[in-house]
């Protein structure tokens, strides 16, 4: 199984927020991981939603984008169902799997964990976009 590397390396809302790792599994199944910090939270002072909906995205839309062959892709619908609740320092791990991969739209399903708890679930579509973006890649 490979290891888990940083994909936000650039300047950008992720690596302001302390970053995402990122691993591929195999060709249709991928994980990302991530540490919830004080900034991370709501005045409840349990994880806002909207973080929870950005690792989302980035994590999902980096599994989309390896399984493009990284071409650049975008997020078309993304629908999240919040399940429970996360707190300060607890590790979050996002499950990515692809369901199907046309030749503009990739279908897929992410499920978030934390102490072998379901926290989110979550299915989107991305478009495969045909052209180079500068700057496009890994991490949202």
């Amino acid at each position: 199984m490979n290891k888990f590397i940083q994909i936000s390396t650039k300047p950008g809302f992720l690596k302001h927020n302390g970053g995402l790792l990122f691993r591929r599994i195999n060709n249709n199944k991928f994980e990302f991981k991530t540490k919830i910090k004080k900034v991370h939270l709501n005045k409840a002072k349990i994880t806002h939603g909207g973080y929870i909906c950005a690792i989302i995205d980035a994590g999902a839309g980096t599994a989309a984008h390896y399984n493009a062959n990284y071409k650049p892709c975008v997020t078309i619908s993304l629908d999240i169902k919040f399940v429970s609740r996360t707190r300060y320092k607890d590790e979050i791990v996002g499950t990515i799997s692809i369901n199907k991969k046309t030749k503009s739209l990739i279908f897929l399903n992410c499920i978030l964990k934390s102490k072998n708890k379901i926290i989110a679930t979550s299915s989107g579509i991305w478009k495969i976009l045909n052209q180079k973006i500068p700057a496009a890649g890994f991490g949202g």
